[in-house]
């Protein structure tokens, strides 16, 4: 018999070689009817594959991501079988799980596959779900696959074959298709209801772009045609909502082929949205105690080289700049933190002088393939909400919980009420691959942890994913179409200090080596506002909002008055427009709902007689006649109950 412990800390004892799927059904039928995939001893295995040992044991359903992803990988595997099919000598290369659905990357040979194909593809895929086949796993030598794939012509998997340990290739069987692949997978393809080929792309084999291009085939499956349905309806949401499409709506920002792929140009309404935001955050790092810096585009070549950020991006990113003196190499900066590092190198510093907070909005340049830009979320040039703190390591937990504050205070005055977050540890035995001693390291990980704790934020502690120079907490906001972003990132990092030699003099008179943390709670002002805008829609809140108020004058005679007025509201600092345009009130009035601007006030014989403007809220309609000094003080009270409702829960 064997001891299986469940997440509960509940023991029960099974016979040797009893599998997660025999658990389930000892358990109820009902979950062995849901459940998708099991952790073994914090592995997720096929729920057919035997426990021969002790074991503590979870089982996942739909909802949890890993019963998602073995779902998903599964269905890689039936499109695959779908594909084989279908085109008879298509050739294969990788097929994983992605966050929705998954894809495969395929070689046709001469064949064409187009969106006309999709719904064949999907039907049978179905076709061969009805037949609820069994995947079966199965070791096998090294040679022995070899033989096999290569008999069947398949260069690409062979390729992958040739990089494995003999000894830990397992492939996958159902019906007539056999896949190389390490799982989990569904005990059989029965429980897969639905299916949607999503689209089509080019796909450079192991993203090298001297390999040949495949076709990369996108995906999505589900256990109820129900829940597509839905997907779909959230898809077609979503394209109401592509920041892209509202961003040359609202005239935000835009692209230009002279300037180059993933490079924004921000207009002049995207710039006041963005300087908002900066402005705001500013004003709360002033309050934490963070100081202001500005630093170069570009550094030398050296920094980089002594950050390890030039041995990472050198290779593969823009190029060195060169000098008209011989040798002399700058490089487009990466990152902001080797700049931070030599200002505080700039002067000696003391236990007394930390913790020190640099605080900067860095303009950064990655060099992403062209394939992979996507708006303002995957670009080549963003700007950081960049900070870098320098603390003793008894200082770390409380540095911790004051930047939570800054990003639960964002979070709650742009209305992201629903997120999570993620706390990255080592891994529990391989300790090999990370820097930093021992004791510093459970230091920081505690604070991490007892943080998170102290906020009552539940959050989930994945081990191995840790950065080889220090733990990390990661913030996923859901958006109001439930779609799930990562936004603020806090990083404790003991690389750095020790590349730059970084210290100070502690309370004893010797050097220390500071602590040092990054933080971004935006992540980088480009994403930022391209998830804000998706989760508003563009209808921003009124203190962000570039354009706040329209005037709409019902006939060109009263165009003076709606002047006059814009000018008394501009004086209050709002952001004001008029529609003077000849055309129909009603027409003015669409056209402003359309341009989401928040609110409208009409003006004609009466409002200029009285002094006054006829208000229209967005969403809500009439909201009466104001004197305009009224009108002024209700906009200024509702800007500033946003901005600083936060401090009511701070104080």
């Amino acid at each position: 018999m064997i001891k299986i412990t469940f997440p509960d800390n509940s023991v029960r004892e099974y016979a040797e070689g009893t599998t997660a799927m025999q658990i389930a059904e000892s358990i109820s039928s009902r979950l062995a009817q849901e459940v998708l995939a099991a952790s073994v001893n914090g592995e997720v295995w096929d729920l057919t594959r035997p426990i021969n040992q002790d074991a503590t044991v979870k089982l996942f359903k739909w909802d949890d991501e890993e019963g998602k992803h073995a779902f998903w990988h599964s269905s890689a595997h039936l499109m695959a079988e779908a594909l084989q099919e279908l085109y008879p000598g298509i050739k294969f290369g990788i097929g994983p799980a992605i966050e929705n659905g998954f894809y495969y990357d395929v070689d046709p040979g001469e064949t064409v596959i187009t969106a006309a194909d999709f719904p064949k593809i999907e039907a049978k895929m179905l076709e061969l779900s009805a037949r609820k086949e069994a995947v079966v796993r199965a070791e096998i030598a090294k040679a022995d696959a070899l033989k096999m794939f290569g008999d069947r012509g398949e260069e690409y998997k062979v390729e992958l074959i040739q990089e494995l340990e003999d000894g830990t290739i397992s492939t996958y069987t159902q019906g007539a298709f056999t896949d190389l692949c390490r799982g989990p997978h569904l005990p059989n393809t029965g429980v897969i209801k639905a299916a949607k080929v999503m689209s089509l792309a080019g796909a450079y084999w192991r993203g090298d772009e001297k390999r040949k291009q495949l076709v990369r085939v996108y995906a999505i499956t589900f256990p109820k045609k129900k829940m597509l349905d839905e997907y779909l309806a959230l898809l077609e949401e979503a394209k109401k909502r592509d920041h892209r499409k509202i961003g040359k709506e609202m005239e935000l920002f835009t692209f230009s082929a002279a300037v180059g792929q993933g490079l924004p140009l921000w207009l002049p309404k995207g710039t006041q949205l963005r300087e908002r935001l900066e402005t705001f955050l500013r004003r709360i790092q002033k309050r934490f105690g963070y100081l202001q810096v500005i630093t170069p585009h570009i550094g030398g070549k050296l920094l980089y080289v002594t950050s390890g950020h030039y041995a990472k991006y050198g290779k593969d990113s823009f190029q060195p700049i060169h000098t008209p003196q011989e040798g002399e190499e700058f490089l487009l900066k990466p990152m902001n933190c080797p700049h931070h590092c030599e200002i505080f190198k700039s002067f000696p510093r003391s236990y007394k002088d930390l913790p020190l907070r640099f605080a900067e909005f860095g303009t950064v340049y990655r060099y992403e393939q062209s394939g992979e830009l996507h708006g303002l979320t995957r670009v080549r040039g963003f700007t950081q909400d960049d900070a870098h703190l320098f603390c003793r390591p008894d200082q770390l937990k409380d540095e911790f919980l004051k930047v939570m504050d800054i990003i639960f205070i964002i979070f709650k005055a742009l209305d992201f009420e629903n997120f999570e977050a993620q706390i990255s540890l080592r891994d529990k035995v391989n300790r090999d691959k990370y820097i930093g001693s021992e004791e510093n390291w459970e230091k920081a990980e505690s604070a991490i942890i007892e943080a998170c704790q102290e906020k009552g934020l539940k959050a989930k502690i994945e081990y191995g994913e840790a950065a080889f120079y220090g733990p990390k907490l990661d913030f996923m906001v859901k958006d109001a179409i439930g779609r799930r972003w990562q936004l603020g990132t806090i990083q404790v990092d003991y690389n750095l200090p020790e590349r730059f030699e970084l210290e100070y003099t502690g309370e004893d008179n010797k050097k220390h080596r500071p602590v040092m943390i990054h933080r971004a709670p935006f992540g980088s002002m480009e994403r930022f506002v391209a998830v804000l805008i998706e989760h508003t829609g563009g209808k921003f809140p009124l203190w962000l909002t570039p354009d706040q108020v329209a005037i709409l004058p019902i006939s060109e005679k009263f165009n003076d008055y709606a002047y006059e007025v814009k000018r008394q509201l501009e004086a209050e600092d709002l952001s004001v427009l008029v529609d003077d345009r000849n055309e129909k009130i009603g027409r003015k009035i669409r056209d402003t709902e359309l341009k989401r601007i928040p609110y409208m006030l009409i003006v004609g014989e009466k409002e200029a007689e009285n002094n006054e403007v006829s208000v229209r809220k967005q969403g809500e309609g009439d909201k009466g006649s104001m004197k305009i000094t009224t009108f002024a003080a209700l906009l200024k009270g509702e800007v500033e109950d946003q901005m600083n409702h936060w401090k009511k829960d701070n104080n």
